[in-house]
């Protein structure tokens, strides 16, 4: 290229003309002197050092092999890991496990390759470590560390996302530490961030000092955790113990989840209803090339208790986005339930990854998912279904500007809410931006004491060794019966579930759950709210009705009382070290402990002393308190 037109973009350009005419070509592979200096070139086109070889003159210069993969599948293409927690590698824990470095660099580095971490670690290396490694002026040396990557999975992120992702960390890394220079030593350590985050993986281990000093802001910006080798070890070592007692069903009932095994995408055809465009073997195809663009998707299957596959989604990290490509629902009896039940857990799941945005882009999206996401707060676009993840509970203000922050990196906008707004309009924005809680609003609190074998029917807390009703266990909207009396319940609401038995800090005595108050209805039991009897009411589950009626008798009322509960849940828990969020909260009960300790449920111990207004001494019954805690 002539020297007047470089620094215009033409090579780009010629890149991507030649990437549209040979698109069907696995990929495009340059050779090219190393003593040009040309690496940032390459490397801003999206290749990557793969190889290199003396040329044939009669200097016999090292030429490099430069590599573009298109992104597509091949014989190598590496299955989808089942491994316990997949991580990335820079360079200073590379060159340890190659034995490079002092003694104790490389004792460190080789525990990640301990055999007791064989099924439960993947390392995984991103094209950063291939500069990294091309850098090394030994060329014995060189060959030395590419031989050893054959042994670590390789994770090949989209060119264009990791270029954004890096300049957000760079934007952020000038604002939190103006002192830090921009080079080139500051732009690869930021570049093994983006490349992990875009590669939907959290974890990136280090042994770089100056790295792990950018782990607050590689955690803010693109939600990638920077950890030394011996954290990882610690790490997955909790992992294990908690999957080891934790059970494959969904949420204690007969429903089980488990990934989709590689080799089975084709007998899921038949199970789920395919649009014009998805169907048959183009269906199946689409979902096994998950994973040939660079990113780890997780493909996860719902079965009913006869095995039948009933649900599928597939979602993967990147940033503070959590990307849903599919997202079917098989025929089922609960078949619009689960789509709800389903929705909500992506939400939950992005919650627990730090994620702000849900985002779901599968163009096929099953009926009852379509109705299922409208109704549970996510919008529709050009290029799908999204949610906002507010994670903060505080003044209605407060909220809403979080919620317009977050909103603004999704390319959208919320509202702002004054303080004081009407319950209706609380009612409605706590659901659209779950988990968010606004305490300053008009919106009412009731506290509703339950047994501990009433909260193990609803909430599976305390869990119980035999699966639960698998109507009650899925639903989100149920009817709870219970005697007539009026205790000052207004809708809409909040319903705080009160475990009144056990023992405190062991899942009793502990509010374990929050359900929206949709409905209160008082009435012949054997007639609804329309007056045409209990059926209509039926089609929603009814929480065992018998018992709830038969403790009350001794109030003296007559009739029955039904309250309509939607998106009834526990607690959420948070990832370690990431509190949920709390603001000037009222108290308006004589005592509430509130204990926030990592990983454990809130508002635990000291909730049997909540009292409803006007009520001193009484049995605690449904009573007002303020919205408190997170829930």
């Amino acid at each position: 290229m002539a020297e007047e037109r470089r620094g215009n973009g033409i090579a780009g350009l010629l890149i991507a003309e030649l990437r549209r005419r040979q698109g069907h070509r696995l990929g495009i592979r340059a050779r090219c002197r190393r003593d040009y200096g040309l690496s940032s070139m390459w490397s801003g086109l999206g290749f990557v050092p793969k190889d290199e070889g003396l040329g044939r003159g009669g200097d016999q210069e090292t030429l490099d092999t430069w590599w573009l993969d298109l992104g597509h599948e091949d014989l190598f293409t590496e299955a989808l890991s089942d491994a316990l927690l997949v991580v990335t590698v820079d360079y200073s824990v590379f060159s340890g496990l190659r034995g490079a470095g002092a003694e104790r660099a490389v004792e460190e580095s080789r525990a990640l390759e301990a055999g007791w971490l064989a099924d439960l670690i993947e390392l995984t290396y991103t094209p950063q470590l291939l500069l990294d490694v091309r850098e090394i002026e030994n060329r014995d040396e060189r060959k030395h560390q590419r031989n050893g990557l054959s042994r670590l999975r390789s994770a090949s992120p989209d060119a264009a996302a990791v270029s954004a992702r890096q300049q957000e960390l760079t934007t952020a890394v000038s604002k939190e530490l103006p002192e830090a220079p921009i080079d080139g030593t500051l732009r690869a350590r930021l570049r093994y961030v983006a490349e992990t985050s875009c590669a939907g993986l959290q974890v990136l281990v280090t042994r770089d000092p100056e790295l792990e000093r950018l782990a607050d802001i590689a955690w803010d910006v693109a939600r990638v955790r920077v950890v030394s080798p011996a954290m990882v070890t610690l790490h997955v070592d909790e992992l294990r113990q908690a999957q080891l007692y934790r059970p494959a069903d969904l949420m204690g009932t007969a429903f089980s989840a488990e990934e989709v095994a590689s080799g089975s995408e084709g007998e899921l055809v038949a199970f789920f209803e395919q649009a014009d465009g998805d169907s048959g073997t183009a269906f199946a195809e689409r979902l096994k090339a998950l994973g040939a663009d660079g990113v780890l998707w997780r493909r996860e299957l719902l079965r009913d208790g006869d095995g039948h596959p009933v649900a599928l989604y597939a979602w993967a990290m990147d940033g503070r986005t959590l990307n849903v490509a599919f997202l079917r629902t098989a025929a089922h009896p609960l078949e619009e339930t689960l789509a709800r039940q389903l929705l909500f857990m992506l939400k939950r799941l992005g919650r627990e990854r730090g994620a702000q945005v849900v985002r779901i882009a599968d163009p096929y999206l099953s009926q009852a998912a379509m109705s299922a996401a409208g109704a549970d707060g996510f919008t529709e676009d050009e290029s799908g279904f999204t949610a906002l993840i507010v994670d903060l509970c505080g003044p209605a203000e407060a909220v809403s500007e979080a919620a317009g922050a977050v909103a603004a990196r999704a390319g959208r906008t919320a509202p702002s809410l004054p303080a004081q707004v009407s319950p209706e309009i609380a009612s409605v924005a706590e659901r659209v931006w779950w988990p968010a809680k606004l305490v300053d609003t008009a919106l009412p609190s009731f506290i509703a004491p339950v047994q501990p074998r009433w909260a193990t029917e609803l909430f599976n807390v305390p869990a119980m060794l035999v699966p639960r009703d698998d109507v009650i266990g899925i639903s989100r909207e149920h009817v709870y019966y219970r005697s007539a009396g009026h205790r000052g319940e207004s809708v809409p609401g909040r319903i705080l579930w009160y475990v009144s038995g056990g023992t405190a800090g062991q899942q009793g005595k502990m509010v374990i759950g929050c359900s929206r108050m949709d409905e209160v209805v008082v009435g012949d039991p054997g007639r609804d709210q329309d007056g045409r009897g209990a059926s209509s009411t039926r089609r929603r589950p009814a929480w065992n009705p018998s018992t709830p009626l038969r403790d009350r008798a001794h109030d003296g009322h007559r009739g029955h009382g039904a309250d309509r509960l939607c998106a009834g849940r526990v607690p959420p828990r948070g990832p370690v070290g990431q509190p949920y969020e709390r603001r000037n909260q009222p108290a308006r009960v004589r005592r509430v402990h509130a204990r926030r300790d990592p990983g454990q449920r809130p508002l635990a111990g000291g909730a049997a002393h909540l009292r409803g207004p006007g009520t001193p001494g009484r049995a605690p019954g449904v009573g007002f308190i303020p919205p408190t805690a997170e829930l």
